[in-house]
């Protein structure tokens, strides 16, 4: 993992899926991605940059609510199952991992201890369906149809700090 840092970002539209899902079928959510890029091609947007996980609400022993998503110019009409949102603006924790997507959560981990040891306080709060997250995403940067050595996968990791 590369050190993590704090970065200023724009708030940014995307459009998105949305599924509730366990750790153990995650990939229910990772499939939709290609939906969500035929949904835009319908419709002749570009996406800007690469796909990503949203992650809304978090408990790793039940349920995580999580959006597969692609930020666009601007915002549209969301349609179907595709959602159009916000990435708020605001300082987040950035950090950059290559390596298989099952060292995410232990990276994670080390990102919240670097944050901790910097005083940071994330924007997330404790509700009765595990904590949710002002705006947490998991940033996929490499393609599996040209990279398919999950060990050389590269994902941005960034958490939005609260105010």
């Amino acid at each position: 993992m590369v050190e993590p840092m704090v970065v200023e970002l724009a708030e940014q539209p995307y459009v998105a899926v949305t599924e509730l899902v366990t750790m153990q079928t995650f990939g229910l959510i990772a499939n939709r991605i290609p939906e969500v890029f035929a949904w835009l091609d319908a419709r002749g947007l570009e996406p800007v940059g690469a796909p990503f996980f949203r992650f809304n609400v978090i408990d790793m022993e039940r349920e995580l609510e999580v959006e597969a998503g692609v930020r666009v110019v601007s915002a549209v009409a969301g349609g179907g199952d595709v959602v159009c949102g916000i990435l708020p603006a605001g300082r987040y924790v950035f950090a950059t991992h290559v390596g298989h997507p099952d060292e995410l959560v232990g990276v994670t981990t080390e990102v919240f201890e670097w944050a901790a040891g910097q005083g940071l306080v994330f924007d997330a709060w404790e509700t009765q369906a595990g904590k949710r997250w002002g705006c947490r995403l998991t940033v996929s940067k490499t393609d599996p149809a040209v990279e398919p050595d999950m060990t050389k996968w590269e994902s941005e990791l960034l958490f939005r700090l609260a105010d």
